[in-house]
Formats: structure tokens, C-alpha cells, sequence
């Protein structure tokens, strides 16, 4: 049964766009966010005598602040680390303007365009906001493909909640799974006062017993209980994690733990994660579950969606075996 917070949430998101959630905003339609929201996201460019890629990444925090982190050779991705930092700074709404101070330069950040001004006044860079999208978005499932949610109902799900074509955390799949690939697509909340796990929180537990945490960490350190770690066991390789309410992927390749006939365990659980395209762990040996949901065990078990009462939601989701 599920508990009456969630019930309450999606009854708040089916009228509007914005509900109240610990007392905080949490805001469901990109249409229909504050200037905030507009401002924060991704920045790309190049600048210099020698055309250096620069990139930023601008944090929406609440009551007109924001954080930036900044790097030179591009955005997090295949190349580049998320923990190779140029360096991070604080700053504020001025008008429609978010403006950050550095040492060195003013940043001024509105209209799609970061500059970067020096102390003469003059304007030494322009970065452009970018949005990204995963490779694997809308990928369609290859024949023999188990089709878990398609959008048109939530029938492969215990206790499915659908709304508008989205399937909302907090279920399982009907479904039980040993060694699979498995594709889906899922959407966090922009929720500027939140912080840590109570900033768009849910959870894909591979088997209903390894999670690959779903969280709000864009432009975070990425830590195993942030946006592509798996929860208490390791750290993604890159944090991959875009702007809250865009849609963002996770392929997954999965080997079960093995078993003996007399119920040892005799070899871990592996697993490859591709987050937005990005392999984030690649063939990571799983020595135990995590918490939360199932032990452990030589039978197969469910996909689950983990709930945290947060309005996260899932699209797109298939699965096949090996």
C-alpha cells in the first residue's frame, strides 16, 4: 500500500506544477519554474589566445543564491572528471542576473550566456548554456525485449502510480529478473531549498537488492550516495548527473551473484552502469546488498523504484535477459 505522503504528492502535481513538500518548493514543469531555474545548468565555451574549452556548472540553492563550479577542458564526461576543478564560487540574483565574483573577474550570467569581465571592465569571455541530452534517450527496446513501462499503463508494476505517461517511484515490477540489461529513463524535481538526500531522492535497485542511487546531484562531488554511486559500495567515475527535470538515463548490464546447490554464495553480483552514456562503473564486483530493500539470495527478484516521497519519475523502461 502506498503511504499517504505519495498519494498526497501525486495528487498536488496532477493541479499544478509546483507543491509544497517539507515546506519547501518542488517544482514538476520546466514551463513553469522561477528565474532561478533559467539560470542554473550548464555552460560551455571557448576563450583565451589558444581557444581553451571552459565550462561551468551553476547551482540553483534557494532564496536567489546560487553555487558555480568551474572547469577548463569541457563539462564532466568521457574526458573530462568532474573532480579536475578550475574553481567553485557563490552568488546571487541581481534583477534577472545571477552574478558571481572571483579574485580576478565579475561573472554575469543571464539570457543563455555566462561573462566573464575583468577588473578594466571588459568582457574576456562568453560561455554558452547548453543542454544536454544522453545517447540512449527514447532508446527503443531490441527484439524479445521485456517492455516494463511504455506509458501506457503501469500493469507490469505492483501498485503503479501513473501520471501524464510517467510512472512515479516508490513500486516494483510484477517481473523478476536474474542476470539482465535493463534501460530506463527517469526525471528528478527541481527543488532549490533541498540539500543532500532530500533533494529529488529515489533509487533503481537492480534485484530489488543493489541500489544505483537517483538523487538531485548535479555538479556535486558524486559520492556513493549521490546520483550514480551505488549506495555504500562505490562512487561513480564521473558525476554525469544534468539539471534537475531533464531526462536522464541509466543502461545497466547486470550479472546475479551465484550460488551452490547448498545456498552459498560462491562468486558477487557485477555490474556495468552507463549514466547518460557515460560508464560510470564498469564491470564493479558487488560484494553485498544494500540496504533498503531485499537480502541477498540465489532466486531472481524485481526491479524497484525506490520512494522517498520526492516526485521522481520513470519512463521508458525495458529489460533483457542473458
Amino acid at each position: 500500500m502506498k503511504s499517504a505522503l505519495s498519494l498526497l504528492i501525486v495528487v498536488a502535481i496532477a493541479t499544478a506544477s509546483i507543491a509544497k513538500e517539507d515546506g519547501q518548493d518542488v517544482y514538476t514543469d520546466p514551463d513553469a519554474t522561477p528565474q532561478s531555474y533559467k539560470l542554473q545548468g550548464e555552460y560551455e565555451g571557448q576563450a583565451g589566445d589558444k581557444g581553451d574549452t571552459y565550462a561551468a556548472q551553476i547551482i540553483a540553492l534557494g532564496n536567489d543564491q546560487f553555487h558555480m563550479v568551474a572547469y577548463k577542458g569541457g563539462l564532466p564526461g568521457n574526458n573530462q572528471s568532474h573532480k579536475d576543478i578550475f574553481f567553485e564560487t557563490d552568488g546571487t540574483l541581481e534583477g534577472d542576473d545571477a552574478t558571481f565574483q572571483h579574485e580576478d573577474f565579475t561573472i554575469s550570467v543571464s539570457g543563455g550566456e555566462l561573462r566573464v569581465i575583468n577588473a578594466d571592465g571588459k568582457q574576456v569571455a562568453t560561455l554558452e548554456r547548453i543542454v544536454r541530452k544522453s545517447p540512449t534517450i527514447g532508446a527503443k527496446p531490441p527484439k524479445g525485449a521485456l517492455v516494463l513501462f511504455d506509458g501506457s499503463n503501469g500493469d507490469a508494476f505492483e501498485g503503479a502510480q501513473v501520471d501524464d505517461g510517467l510512472l512515479l517511484a516508490d513500486t516494483f515490477s510484477k517481473e523478476k529478473f536474474a542476470d539482465h540489461t535493463l534501460h530506463l529513463e527517469f526525471r528528478t524535481p527541481f527543488k532549490p531549498s533541498g540539500r543532500g538526500q532530500g533533494r529529488g531522492n529515489s533509487g533503481v535497485y537492480v534485484q530489488s537488492r543493489y541500489e544505483i542511487q537517483v538523487l538531485d546531484s548535479f555538479a556535486l562531488a558524486g559520492k556513493s550516495n549521490e546520483c550514480g554511486g551505488i549506495y555504500q559500495i562505490a562512487e561513480p567515475r564521473v558525476n554525469m548527473c544534468l539539471p534537475p527535470l531533464q531526462w536522464q538515463t541509466y543502461d545497466i548490464d547486470f550479472t546475479a551473484a551465484r550460488y551452490d546447490a547448498e545456498g552459498k554464495k560462491i562468486a558477487n553480483a557485477r555490474v556495468t552502469v552507463k549514466h547518460n552514456g557515460v560508464v560510470i562503473h564498469d564491470d564493479l564486483e558487488l560484494p553485498q546488498h544494500t540496504p533498503g530493500r531485499h537480502q541477498e539470495g540465489p532466486e531472481p527478484d524485481a526491479l524497484y523504484l525506490q520512494g522517498h516521497g520526492n516526485p521522481v519519475y520513470y519512463r521508458n523502461i525495458w529489460a533483457v535477459g542473458k
